[in-house]
């Protein structure tokens, strides 16, 4: 992988984040009910679980919160009913957009989705209509000025460990593997003592859409930042060249 380095942006929303931990705590939350249910709520034998936790500490979530979670989604395992729900269509200038809900109501969060891309001048697609653009990965961010490890190092221990990419950017390392080895991959550079700044599963877009208009990047804008603030969403991913 080469071009832009993807950790100012990655810095740029945990800055964001800090400011609304509700927002994301709800988010993890709901993503521990979820793993609970799927796989039990012991992490040694739920390797979901184990990606979910490792996310929630790269968020500043506390352990005592965490646990609560799990024990919380244990007791009350038949009353998880959140299903995940992905939205595709397009933005200004073209701009594709996947958004990942994970909801309670599936009416509501549809509604709130449409009413973004709406508002934003793009539109809701089809299942597929953009999602063949990208390819989904499990992507683990290094902040180059944490990390002690040399380089070459570094990625001797992530390709050991089944990654399938390593890149070196200005600020930052990123690490990029197959879905179901992100948690493997993540766990050995743990045991190495190598900290990270995020590891979890993202969506990479094959091309990018530089977009140069004022107004069609302060549209695109408004309807990113309507998914922001909507509970239901989880992650949303654009080809937008930053």
């Amino acid at each position: 992988m080469s071009g832009h380095s993807k950790f100012a942006n990655i810095k740029h929303k945990k800055e964001k984040n800090d400011a609304a931990k509700g927002k994301i705590f709800t988010i993890i939350g709901r993503e521990i009910a979820i793993a609970v249910k799927e796989g039990g709520p012991d992490p040694a034998n739920n390797s979901k679980l184990r990606d979910v936790i490792a996310k929630a500490k790269a968020n500043n979530m506390p352990n005592d919160t965490i646990d609560r979670g799990i024990k919380k989604a244990a007791g009350d395992v038949g009353s998880v009913n959140y299903e995940h729900v992905t939205y595709e269509g397009y933005g200004p200038a073209g701009v594709a957009i996947i958004v990942e809900a994970l909801t309670d109501n599936r009416n509501r969060t549809s509604a709130n989705v449409r009413s973004a891309f709406t508002k934003g001048g793009g539109s809701i697609g089809t299942p597929g209509c953009v999602s063949y653009g990208f390819s989904a990965k499990g992507q683990i961010i290094i902040d180059r000025e944490e990390c002690e490890m040399e380089a070459d190092d570094l990625m001797m221990v992530a390709l050991d460990a089944g990654a399938e990419d390593f890149a070196e950017k200005e600020d930052s390392f990123e690490i990029l593997t197959a879905p179901d080895d992100l948690g493997t991959v993540r766990e050995a550079l743990e045991a190495a003592g190598v900290p990270m700044a995020s590891a979890e599963e993202t969506m990479i877009p094959s091309t990018f859409v530089t977009v140069t208009d004022e107004n069609a990047l302060k549209m695109l804008q408004r309807t990113l930042d309507m998914l922001d603030e909507d509970d239901d969403v989880q992650a949303v991913y654009t080809n937008l060249e930053e």
